[in-house]
């Protein structure tokens, strides 16, 4: 879960055999009790109305971003870029543009570092060396 700018605020790796809405709830659990002060996020169509009234017990506006039935085509949907501009920054790293790791809280750690170095790298204002311009 990242906020409005695309930083992390919360990371949940799972198997791909548990459900969105199951690890979505956790999440939201997690960001809600580390960051109180969060009280609204937008997901996407793969969870379900129940997550939607769970994070409205803990004090959060869920709002399910989805697409129009009418639509044909490619669509930019709202609130749905943050998501991939974020993934974007994070595939830049080569660890995680594959599943290397072995164990969950081990692929957590190496999106939390990435976003630790997106962020330093920010405020510093450095510049990234990058192999696309030789």
């Amino acid at each position: 879960m990242s906020d409005t700018i695309g930083l992390l605020l919360g990371v949940l790796v799972t198997a791909a055999s548990v459900q969105d809405s199951i690890a979505g709830q956790a999440l939201i659990e997690k960001v809600a009790a580390e960051h109180p002060n969060v009280r609204k996020t937008w997901v996407d169509g793969g969870y379900g109305q129940h997550l939607v009234e769970h994070a409205a017990t803990l004090g959060i506006d869920m709002n399910i971003v989805r697409r129009d039935p009418a639509t044909r085509g490619f669509t930019v949907l709202p609130r749905r870029w943050t998501v991939e501009r974020t993934l974007g920054w994070l595939m830049n790293r080569r660890r995680l543009a594959r599943d290397y790791e072995a164990k969950p809280h081990r692929s957590e750690a190496m999106l939390y570092l990435a976003m630790i170095n997106l962020m330093t790298r920010w405020l510093t204002a450095e510049s990234t060396p990058s192999w696309r311009g030789t």
